[in-house]
């Protein structure tokens, strides 16, 4: 495999992030629901907490019948993010496909994938060859090499509120369901369609109304999203230089196998 498309894979694969993630959002654009006008309230406060969020921590998990199998769809991810573009945490890629380790900091990249990621997505020998070329290293660069450009809308929560405030014209009835608790916060679950799948939002009762997690379930999906930490700083602490391998030193090494 060539160099450029070996690294732009495990980018790509972090890409693949963003229709899992954003397919949750339309349910959050503004809803009718004539027989209860706080759930509207709720939704629209909640909606409005996370647009104004200057960083939150989002936790995908996938349990779709074809990510199961899949070994580059992400099948989990647990990431901080913020409006300057940090982040950091990980993200499991289904069918056993391995994991990656992702620190952004401003214009730096650093993503670890472990072995079992390489020997998935590069064919043959090749992957535990690849493995033992970076030695549980991180893949350093920055955002303008052209193979880890793709991080930064990954990484970007300014992208990700863009696509909530979307507009959209498939209106929803969300009704209430009964009080309930998720880790020890008491919410609201908030429970609609979208696309024919069932969508239910579950959001804090007290102020600020904050959603903590959305599901979205049917016709083969099975998508939980979870939000916390709102406005915490995104851990700072990148990997030392002893714990990287600069990209353009990768591809020379590859090249001179």
């Amino acid at each position: 495999m060539a160099p450029r498309v070996l690294i732009a894979t495990a980018a790509g694969a972090a890409l693949l992030l963003s229709p899992g993630l954003l397919s949750l959002s339309p349910a959050l654009a503004p809803v009718a629901a004539a027989d209860d006008p706080s759930a509207r309230e709720l939704v629209d406060q909640a909606k409005k907490n996370l647009l104004d969020a200057e960083s939150v921590r989002l936790k995908l998990t996938d349990r779709s019948a074809g990510t199961r199998t899949s070994k580059t769809q992400p099948a989990s991810m647990d990431l901080s993010l913020d409006r300057d573009g940090n982040c950091a945490g990980t993200m499991r890629m289904g069918g056993g496909g391995g994991s990656v380790e992702i620190v952004k900091r401003g214009a730096e990249v650093w993503m670890k994938p472990d072995t079992a990621f390489w020997k998935a997505q590069v064919p043959g020998g090749q992957g535990d060859a690849v493995a033992e070329l970076l030695k549980n290293r991180y893949i350093h660069g920055s955002t303008r090499d052209a193979m880890l450009k793709g991080m930064a809308d990954t990484c970007d929560l300014t992208s990700f509120q863009k696509e909530i405030t979307a507009d959209s014209s498939d209106t929803r009835r969300l009704t209430k369901g009964s009080p309930t608790k998720i880790d020890g916060q008491e919410v609201i679950p908030l429970k609609g369609t979208s696309e024919g799948r069932r969508v239910v939002l579950y959001v804090t009762s007290d102020t600020p109304h904050r959603l903590v997690r959305a599901t979205q379930k049917g016709g083969g999906t099975d998508l939980t999203l979870s939000f916390s930490d709102y406005g915490r700083p995104v851990p700072s602490k990148t990997p030392s230089a002893d714990e990287s391998l600069d990209v353009n030193k990768l591809q020379d090494e590859l090249l001179s196998t």
